[in-house]
């Protein structure tokens, strides 16, 4: 198994257990030297915060871990296309890749919606989409089908 699946998978556990605590489904690990530094899921309904996206709670541990503010020769995988927000905290971290699953084509910041790094600022990060991208677009699609189910069902 290459290396970019053996991560995602680690990002989709986190994936799953957002689906468990009833969030948005996305799971998010930060990579340092081959480590595991940061692993995070949507936290936005247990905090009560739009802020805490996968990515952002990724974002704070891995600079923690690292007492910097740069995640210079760091790697996000993320279960799907970061949405804007993200985005920018990624560039305002220095990171150096971001890795997703599958694309967000209402909000993603990576080529779906809007590209971030054609914006010129004054950090480019590498992308490489697409991986495990059917298992990453499954949960998600599970998770919004379920929702509407229960609606449909309280409904009536």
């Amino acid at each position: 198994m290459e290396k970019y699946e053996v991560y995602m998978r680690k990002a989709l556990l986190q994936a799953k257990y957002a689906f468990e605590d009833n969030e948005v489904p996305v799971g998010a690990i930060i990579v340092y030297e081959n480590r595991i530094i940061a692993q995070a899921h949507n936290q936005i309904e247990t905090l009560k915060d739009p802020t805490a996206h996968a990515e952002m709670i990724a974002i704070t541990q891995a600079t923690s871990f690292l007492q910097s503010k740069w995640l210079n020769k760091c790697t996000l995988y993320v279960t799907i296309e970061p949405c804007s927000m993200c985005a920018g905290a990624l560039v305002l971290s220095r990171i150096d890749k971001v890795i997703f699953g599958t694309a967000d084509l209402k909000t993603g910041a990576f080529g779906s919606k809007i590209d971030i790094n054609s914006l010129g600022l004054n950090h480019k990060i590498k992308v490489k989409k697409g991986i495990l991208e059917d298992d990453c677009a499954i949960i998600i699609t599970e998770f919004f089908k379920k929702k509407r189910n229960k609606l449909v069902f309280e409904k009536n």
